[in-house]
């Protein structure tokens, strides 16, 4: 199974292009909001209990997929600190184990174009971030810097491009 991994920071378009790419693959789509939302209905955001159950729907999902000999699964990920780089990396190193492949593909646009994006309506409705002073407090402190993203094969700028050409 190919597992294409598109991360990126919030607003980067992430969500955007995964569905370009599910409609011209046929590959599902599993967003991590999907993971969030069901472990916020539980847990408060970055808990113990939450980065638990985070991490073990994720990995229920991954592996149920490669058991299944699915050809190919798309996932949407905002590296930020509570996600702890054990994970990643562990994470890629069992889907190689087990024959699968992980394409990383790190989605970028400019500050002021994310920053732009945060209060578009699509961002509402997913219950994403969407409050620009939160999303600067956040960066600051250095959220987003980790987990590292290993052996990223490719980079595209979302405000350069559109989402049917970064497909």
């Amino acid at each position: 199974m190919k597992l294409v991994f598109l991360h990126g920071p919030p607003a980067a378009g992430k969500l955007t292009v995964a569905r370009e790419l599910a409609a011209l693959t046929g590959w599902r789509l599993f967003h991590n909001h999907l993971t969030v939302n069901l472990a916020l209905a539980v847990y408060d955001f970055g808990t113990p209990g939450f980065v638990a159950l985070r991490e073990q729907i994720w990995l229920a999902v991954f592996r149920r997929a490669l058991a299944d000999r699915r050809p190919g699964l798309i996932f949407t990920f905002n590296p930020e600190n509570s996600v702890p780089q054990r994970f990643i990396d562990e994470l890629f190193a069992e889907m190689a184990a087990s024959g699968g492949e992980v394409i990383p593909i790190e989605l970028t646009a400019s500050e002021a174009e994310l920053e732009r994006r945060m209060g578009d309506s699509s961002r509402h409705r997913e219950g994403k971030l969407v409050d620009r002073e939160r999303y600067r407090e956040l960066r600051a402190a250095g959220v987003f810097a980790t987990p590292v993203i290993p052996g990223t094969r490719l980079r595209i700028d979302t405000a350069a491009t559109t989402p049917s050409s970064s497909s």
